[in-house]
């Protein structure tokens, strides 16, 4: 009897022990790219690194649909052996949602070309839900479930009367060991990430509550010390667009710079008639005019319905005239690293925009402000921050992304 239990024991158990782990390693991996892909340090230090982590990323996502289907031929047995335990079958099917959602969610995100933008957005939001929220729980299942299947007399193989694989002991304590750690676990997790779940909480429904990402909060929190500021035109107050819908991540290959009267300028040069700079009381006293338009991240996230005043970028060339040799416009951000380009044809799109507002306020120093590009056609890698510098070139050049992966014709 004793060697039929022991065989259960290397048998089944091993399978769950040998799942958990392989489904907790593919849980970090997923998560320390993830947030590497996230944060601005990362995607400065990586360079053309990122591109090589973004597709770990996906195919250890592909991969996590591997341990769900190993559990599907051990799930007969397992949920026999749990039919009397309500929690743990409850803790069974919220992993399974959890591992379903993150892969399915992830795929559209992947496949964000093909699903559309509006798509895209739910999925992203979809996924950093569950990863806020699955993520503590999966951490606190795996490492709790792996020390429960490694302790004989806790799992759930029971094959023979408790009494012979686990014979009666002494008083227990009120709270055992494996109690105490479950416990401080979820309590260091809670702790640990609580408040940053409920700042992408605010941010990512909108409400303010705790959300760096509102357009109010960045306004009112910006870097940049420019007078005087550009007074909105009627149609941008109210906003023509009735007000951006859904929030701005903040993606920054750099640390963000801020500007004031004495350290901005704005220039137009190269194969151009006539050099044109203007300081900022120049530049703000333009004319300009006022579109709508979304906006669209590589990532998969949008905001709609911009209002955005400024200057069509196909005035600005044509103040400078452009030489017949200029096949290519480069523009340039004031960190003094990002550079991308249009062509002359895709420059000359009624939407492309020189903007200095957004929604009837200035555009923050977080959001690229005081003055940044729109290519509403195009992927917000284009829509170059801080934008500072225009130049016009014969040949061509490949921007700060472009060089590291991305399509050089950005199209949505």
């Amino acid at each position: 009897m004793s060697s039929f239990i022991e065989r259960l024991r290397k048998g089944y158990g091993k399978k769950l022990i040998s799942l958990h782990a392989w489904n907790g390693w593919i849980i970090v991996i997923l998560a320390l790219t993830g947030l590497m892909l996230l944060g601005g340090f990362w995607r400065g230090f990586l360079g053309e690194g990122r591109v090589w982590l973004k597709w770990l990323h996906i195919v250890v996502g592909i991969a996590s649909l591997l341990p769900v289907v190993y559990y599907l031929f051990l799930a007969a047995k397992h949920w026999k052996q749990i039919k009397e335990k309500p929690w743990q079958k409850f803790n069974v099917i919220v992993v399974l949602a959890l591992l379903a959602g993150w892969f399915l969610s992830g795929v559209l995100l992947w496949q964000f070309r093909l699903v559309g933008p509006e798509i895209s957005n739910a999925a992203l939001l979809v996924h950093d839900l569950l990863t806020w929220i699955g993520l503590p729980y999966i951490i606190y299942h795996s490492i709790t479930r792996t020390k429960w299947l490694k302790q004989p007399h806790r799992r759930t193989v029971k094959p023979i009367r408790e009494e012979v694989i686990h014979p009666a002991a002494g008083p227990q304590a009120v709270y055992s060991r494996r109690q105490v750690i479950k416990w401080t676990l979820g309590v260091g997790i809670a702790i640990a990430l609580g408040p940053s779940f409920v700042k992408w909480l605010g941010g990512s429904l909108g409400t303010g509550f705790g959300g760096a990402s509102s357009i109010d909060e960045l306004v009112a929190e910006n870097g940049n010390k420019l007078l005087p500021e550009p007074q909105p035109l009627p149609a941008s107050l109210p906003p023509m667009g009735g007000g951006a819908k859904g929030n701005f991540r903040v993606y920054t290959v750099t640390p963000i710079p801020k500007f004031d009267n004495s350290n901005w300028s704005f220039t137009i040069d190269g194969l151009v008639d006539q050099r044109l700079q203007w300081n900022w009381e120049q530049f703000v006293a333009l004319k300009r005019t006022v579109q709508v338009s979304d906006f669209h991240c590589v990532t998969g996230w949008s905001v709609y319905n911009n209002t955005w005043e400024g200057i069509p970028l196909k005035e600005l060339l044509k103040s400078a005239g452009v030489q017949s040799k200029a096949r290519t416009v480069k523009f340039y951000s004031g960190d003094d690293v990002y550079t991308d380009t249009l062509t002359l044809e895709q420059a000359d799109m009624d939407d492309v925009m020189v903007v200095v507002m957004h929604d009837g306020k200035p555009i923050p120093s977080d959001l690229g402000g005081p003055v940044k590009l729109i290519v509403p056609k195009m992927y917000a890698y284009k829509s170059v921050k801080w934008l500072n510098r225009i130049e016009l070139i014969e040949g061509e050049h490949v921007g700060y992304w472009e060089q590291r992966g991305y399509a050089n014709d950005a199209w949505v």
